[in-house]
């Protein structure tokens, strides 16, 4: 079980176990997500995340299957390409009876088929005989049951009171397991069996008697409903399946399809693909990235403008919707507790009964600094990407309320910078690394605020300049001036405060008196991604965030391993986060700064194949790189974590140095290089303007590339810059 630190950090997620076997199967769709052991099973092992969750509430939290009183002989497990199904293959162990064989082992094969789909998780089940002779008599027992935990409980946070457990119900065909929560909704979690079982003991244990003959195939189906409010009548098995593989096959057909000489980087972008397109939930703006599962499957700020950003050139529609969400969710009143501020951002909105009785501040929390300065951002390279005015009309009053935050509220102290006070009620750091030890001194001292963080500032500097270049576009001439003139300004003074020559990158932040965090951390990276950084001290940054001290060998680490505090098993301290290393690459590329750009985009692939399903997680540990050993895993990471999912796809982008000019319908390819792992890259439907696709490839060659046009929609033209 987890325990949370009271005296730091209320919400810190801490494992006091191990995982007894890393592989999990996740699926998520909509608001309902599972995870699940290699068996197919729920139980309550390793870090207790297991079940399935609802709208922020675990409906299961047991889920057994056995054979005669033991647990089946696992074979094989996986999850489709599409994040789909789960398939999972046992068989019989040897069972006994009285000491005499009734049956020898792998004679039944067991199939477990899984998918979720409309708030139900709905399986199939199918045994096979393979016995040729022998007839097998089998007692299945499928075993139930239902905490409804919320998240945060599950997270590990204690609370006084809980609602009422309602008595088990259960009749010849369906199972019923409720709770009443303190929010007065009642949750059911409604097990219905496609043919009756032979027994239900203790209202949650059902049994099935199957004989098959030699050869014999036996199936039977069976639908777990999560239920808050009106029941809905779950879909049949198969009617789901076909839905879902018919959502995943539309999805496919508006994405950019990326196909290279590498299989194995074919593969960690399909599945880097397919876990976006799993974390896209629906709401009443359009789709939203959801976090990463387990701990963070809501909506976040922060995660889901940079998801987009990352994926901007494959799908920008992802970035319309995040862009409309964000705008409907902005603040527009001061409120302590949620660290609401009028034109603020939402930093994070959670579901469950904890939200909706205020035992934590996440049903609409606004404590990050910088959710807002990137929506800023994030709603420009829309409109470079797309050319579509007509979103940033729609929005246009959260763009200048967004703008006014950072004028009135962002700037605590006037002194032009954005900063945060840390909040008694939620986060104590409001950055991205908003782990309560994350922001010190050299000497390891925390700083007072305001706290004002080197790559926030960053975000500033672009969103101002994003910001200047949709006014122009909406003929706000005077807004657009005096935007640019305050950006440039802020650079000259970003320069000024947080450049520090000794350690030859900026500073990490400066504190409430204006001293500087003089320490050397992964933050620097993002100044050259927002261009704020001076081009004198770029090549200094990429030299620093690339040596030995912060260069694991599989990517730049979150701290040097000279600073005081280092730590390559901490959350932030050391430790290896995919997202921040495809920003810091992209910085590196905007300076032209090619050799460090390679050397993480390479180390980042690499770590992807030795994870399981390829499958970047939301960090990993910062050990040093040995040889013959693999990356190092962190013990509560997300995965998927969906800006992890978007790392390479941002980084392949930036290896081609594609640009999007939609005003005068062209794509621009500015100093492409591919690393050594790739060949040849060809891009499929590349959409330079909607139902205006271009199809590409692009072939290494000895120091430069060429760029073959395969396929080219009228009137689109291609620039390329070497």
């Amino acid at each position: 079980m987890h325990e949370v630190s009271k005296l730091k950090d209320r919400f810190y997620i801490v494992a006091t176990s191990s995982i007894l076997d890393p592989h999990r199967l996740i699926l998520k769709q909509g608001e309902t997500f599972g995870v699940f052991s290699r068996f197919g099973d729920i139980l309550p092992f390793g870090k207790g995340e297991q079940g399935l969750y609802h709208e922020g509430t675990r409906f299961l939290s047991r889920y057994l299957l056995e054979i005669n009183g033991l647990r089946p002989l696992f074979l094989s497990s996986n999850v489709d390409e599409d994040n789909i199904l789960i398939t999972v293959d046992l068989s019989n162990p040897d069972l006994y009876k009285g000491g005499r064989e009734l049956l020898k082992r792998d004679i039944v094969h067991v199939m477990r088929s899984r998918l979720l789909f409309d708030g139900c998780c709905l399986e199939h089940i199918r045994l096979r005989n393979f016995s040729r002779e022998a007839e097998a008599s089998l007692d299945l027992e499928l075993e139930f049951e239902a905490d409804f935990a919320d998240i945060f409980e599950v997270r590990g946070m204690k609370r006084k009171r809980r609602g009422r457990t309602l008595p088990t119900e259960a009749d010849g065909q369906e199972i019923r397991l409720s709770y009443e929560g303190l929010d007065g909704v009642v949750r059911h979690t409604i097990i219905k069996f496609s043919s009756p079982p032979d027994g239900i003991k203790e209202n949650r244990r059902a049994f099935f008697k199957k004989n098959l003959r030699p050869g014999q195939t036996g199936n039977f189906f069976l639908t777990v409903s999560c239920i808050s409010g009106k029941h809905k009548r779950p879909p049949a098995y198969k009617q789901a399946c076909i839905k879902a593989q018919k959502m995943a096959q539309d999805f496919r057909e508006t994405v950019t399809g990326v196909h290279t000489s590498n299989e194995l980087f074919n593969e960690s972008i399909k599945k880097a693909t397919s876990d976006i397109m799993m974390m896209l939930t629906g709401t009443p703006h359009g789709l939203y990235p959801y976090g990463g599962i387990p701990w963070y499957a809501a909506a976040f700020g922060r995660d889901g403008i940079i998801t987009a950003l990352q994926c901007l050139w494959i799908k920008p529609e992802i970035a319309r919707d995040v862009l409309r969400y964000l705008a409907a969710t902005q603040a527009h009143e001061q409120d302590k507790k949620r660290a609401s501020e009028p034109g603020k951002i939402i930093h994070e909105s959670r579901n469950g009964e904890m939200a909706a009785l205020g035992e934590i501040p996440f049903d609409a929390y606004y404590g990050s600094v910088d959710s807002t300065p990137l929506f800023l951002m994030l709603a420009g390279a829309y409109l470079k990407r797309t050319g579509d005015m007509e979103l940033i009309r729609e929005i246009w009053e959260s763009i200048e309320l967004a703008v006014l935050w950072m004028e009135n509220y962002g700037d605590v102290d006037g002194d032009g910078f954005l900063e945060y006070v840390p909040h008694r009620d939620g986060l104590i750091n409001q950055g991205w690394k908003d782990s309560f030890d994350s922001v010190f001194h050299r000497d390891g001292t925390f700083p007072e605020g305001p706290i004002a963080l080197c790559e926030v500032q960053g975000y500033a500097y672009a969103a101002r300049r994003e910001t200047a270049e949709m006014a122009a576009a909406a003929g706000k001439k005077e807004l657009a001036q005096r935007l640019s003139r305050e950006a440039e300004a802020l650079r000259e003074n970003f320069d000024r405060a947080f450049w520090d020559p000794v350690l030859g990158s900026y500073a990490l932040a400066l504190d409430g008196n204006k001293k500087p965090c003089r320490v050397l951390a992964s933050n620097a990276g993002h100044t050259l991604f927002t261009s704020i950084a001076r081009p004198e001290r770029a090549s200094m940054v990429a030299r620093k965030l690339t040596s030995d001290s912060m260069f694991s060998g599989w990517g730049i680490r979150t701290l040097s391993s000279g600073e005081l505090p280092y730590n390559p098993m901490s959350y932030h301290n050391g430790s290896v986060w995919p997202h921040d290393n495809s920003i810091a690459a992209a910085g590196f590329s905007r300076y032209m700064l090619k050799e460090p750009f390679i050397k993480v985009f390479t180390g980042m692939f690499e770590a992807s194949l030795f994870m399981e399903f390829q499958r970047l997680p939301e960090l990993f540990c910062g050990f040093h790189r040995r040889k013959g050993q693999p990356p190092t895993l962190y013990p509560v990471a997300c995965a998927p974590q969906t800006w992890a999912s978007g790392s390479l796809i941002l980084m392949l982008q930036t290896a081609l140095g594609l640009e999007f000019d939609p005003k005068n319908s062209r794509l621009i390819m500015r100093e492409p290089v591919l690393p050594g792992f790739l060949e040849w890259v060809r891009l499929k439907n590349l959409f330079v303007m909607p139902g205006k696709p271009v199809d590409l490839n692009i072939r290494r060659y000895k120091e430069s590339v060429s760029v073959e046009v395969e396929k080219k929609a009228p009137g689109i033209s291609i620039t390329v810059y070497k």
